[in-house]
């Protein structure tokens, strides 16, 4: 999807040079592996193997004001067909519209199940080196938030019922590296993007600054030359346990924006993505220690939202427009890598930006199309349907991360290191200046 450049300067202060080495979690020596068995610049047979966007339908259930209110439901579910079907009414008949996706969740499915059938999977793909992303898609009101985040924690820092993709797969991942005594680091990045602005959700407040200079701190895309949107400017957070993971997650989704609208109670205003990378000391070839890297994107989308019906107004209005701007460009980039057409609208949005490499390039990608069961809603659903079916049509090509030595890794560290040390000087030259 993208590369992350941390702000390594807050953590170490200017001019001294960080620990470069990624690993965290020391082990017993192992026997060292054949080195026939490992290459560095393999060419994988599947290197150019297209694979289609996996999508997954989940409608939720009718809430408590619904069901009082004994509100009609137009949506029926079946999870073994894998079919969703949309009750609509045509010139007075009755007409059912069929939809099938790659895995269909109905009203009743729980956040574990849910997880274990769609989601797992694709964690053990990160731990194999790949990148993947799994982003929710629909209507404000859908469960978007709820799929991808759910119940944090209990009290004794068990995962409760209701916790959503994000803690089970930080869970998932821990439980595996551990259960493979495994040498690894962790790190992990967590933005915001509201109103076309990246905002840096793990950035820790500096209350000698003014609130005008703390949220001009400088976040911007680049390219690499290479395909890769790279964030730069953005934290990356070492950490050792699932439950340091989910302290920052809490912390961060406390910054989120969000409104309490007619349509749902607690609104995202903002698109988010929660990165987690993950290098694993993987053999030993020779002298040198093989480096294995994957990296998994989480991403809440804000919901699209019909203005008159959710009561925004001013500002609310606005920031409703700007997220129907940039998901309507994010259907136009959906539309066209279906069509196949030659150019891709990617630079029209941030958020298109963002997931580029999740969509078209060489990421493993999951989404997860949230729906409404309501007919007052069914416009909104038949646009999230129509969005979702088509995108199962496009076609990435996923390579896992090339291993690397640990030697290789620890110069590419120092070089970007220097790089940021350059690019702070001639900013603080340029300041002078003026």
């Amino acid at each position: 999807m993208m590369s992350l450049t941390p702000d390594q300067f807050r953590k170490v202060g200017l001019g001294v040079t960080p620990s470069p080495s990624p690993f965290y979690t020391p082990r017993p020596e192992r026997r060292r592996a054949d080195s026939r068995v490992f290459e560095l610049n393999s060419n994988r047979p599947d290197k150019d193997r297209e694979v289609n966007v996996q999508v997954l339908l989940r409608c939720r259930p009718l809430n408590d004001d619904e069901q009082r209110l004994n509100v009609p439901k137009v949506i029926t579910c079946n999870e073994h067909k894998r079919e969703v079907a949309v009750l609509q009414s045509l010139t007075n008949k009755q007409v059912d519209r069929v939809f099938t996706f790659d895995k269909v969740f109905g009203p009743k499915a729980q956040q574990r199940s849910i997880y274990d059938q769609a989601i797992a999977p694709i964690v053990n793909e990160v731990l194999e080196g790949f990148n993947c992303t799994v982003f929710a898609y629909g209507q404000t009101g859908t469960g978007k938030t709820y799929t991808m985040e759910g119940g944090m924690r209990n009290k004794g820092g068990e995962l409760p019922a209701e916790a959503g993709v994000i803690p089970r797969a930080v869970r998932q991942i821990f439980d595996t590296l551990e259960a493979q005594n495994a040498d690894y680091s962790v790190k992990v990045t967590f933005l915001e993007l509201y109103n076309e602005e990246i905002t840096d959700l793990l950035a820790l407040e500096d209350y000698s600054r003014t609130l005008e200079d703390r949220q001009r701190k400088p976040i911007s895309l680049m390219e690499d030359g290479k395909g890769c949107v790279i964030v730069r400017g953005l934290e990356e957070e070492a950490v050792y346990s699932a439950n340091e993971i989910y302290n920052l997650l809490e912390r961060g989704a406390a910054k989120r924006r969000t409104a309490d609208t007619l349509l749902n109670k607690r609104s995202s205003r903002s698109h988010s993505v929660f990165t987690i990378t993950i290098h694993v000391k993987e053999a030993t070839v020779g002298d040198e220690e093989l480096i294995k890297c994957g990296k998994l994107n989480l991403v809440d989308l804000a919901g699209s939202e019909n203005i008159s019906r959710s009561g925004a107004r001013d500002g609310r209005a606005r920031e409703a427009g700007e997220i129907n701007k940039s998901l309507l460009t994010l259907g136009r980039v959906i539309n066209t890598l279906v069509e196949h057409s030659a150019h891709i609208p990617y630079r029209d949005s941030k958020l298109t930006r963002l997931l580029r490499d999740s969509l078209g390039g060489k990421t493993k990608t999951c989404i997860i199309a949230t729906i409404s069961p309501t007919a007052i809603c069914l416009d909104e659903t038949l646009s999230t349907l129509d969005y979702a079916h088509r995108a199962k049509n496009i076609k990435n090509k996923p390579e896992a991360n090339q291993k690397m030595s640990k030697a290789v890794l620890l110069k590419d560290l120092y070089l970007e290191i220097e790089r940021m040390k350059q690019g702070l000087t001639n900013h603080l030259h340029f300041v002078i200046i003026v």
